[in-house]
């Protein structure tokens, strides 16, 4: 049996890191090589999904410092749109206030 470290389709780049370029369907040369290529991307997605969940952590971690921000901005919103509404209240009629100043009562 030979070691990856022998074989031409290993590779080993200035970083240390280390990649195949072995196909597991023409350029297999031994069994065991298909289930160390299997065991090689099974780490690889590991690595994969140790990054993803690490981005995810980040961020939720951008977002809980977010949050009090955001609450503030609502609720600045929320005081405006009723402060807006009820300026323009008096173009729509929607406030309960005497409107009898034309009735005759008042003439």
């Amino acid at each position: 049996m030979i070691q990856c470290s022998e074989c031409e389709f290993f590779n080993r780049d200035a970083m240390g890191r280390v990649s195949f370029s072995c196909d597991p369907f023409s350029t297999i040369k031994e069994p065991s090589c298909i289930a160390k290529l299997q065991l090689v991307r099974e780490m690889e997605n590991g690595q994969k999904l140790d990054r993803l969940v690490s981005a995810y952590e980040s961020t939720l971690s951008i977002y809980r410092r977010l949050q009090p921000m955001q609450e503030k901005i609502m609720e600045h919103m929320e005081r405006e749109i009723s402060e807006t509404e009820d300026a323009d209240s008096w173009k729509f009629g929607l406030e309960d206030e005497d409107d009898d100043f034309d009735s005759p009562e008042n003439r």
